[in-house]
């Protein structure tokens, strides 16, 4: 995984996690559920990416 694409996974998820706190405290269900869902898709790509670099190696 190249370190660019471990630093955009990286801010997916924290922007993901941004938002689904703001939801959180905004009692905003709508927000929550997007956050949640994109700190998911961004942690699922992390995911994927390490599994590629294990069998590389």
């Amino acid at each position: 995984m190249g370190i660019g694409d471990k630093m955009k996974n990286a801010a997916e998820s924290a922007k993901g996690k941004m938002k689904e706190r703001t939801g959180d405290a905004t009692d905003n269900e709508d927000l929550q559920a997007e956050g949640q869902t994109e700190k998911t898709k961004a942690d699922l790509k992390q995911a994927g990416e390490k599994a590629k670099d294990a069998f590389r190696e």
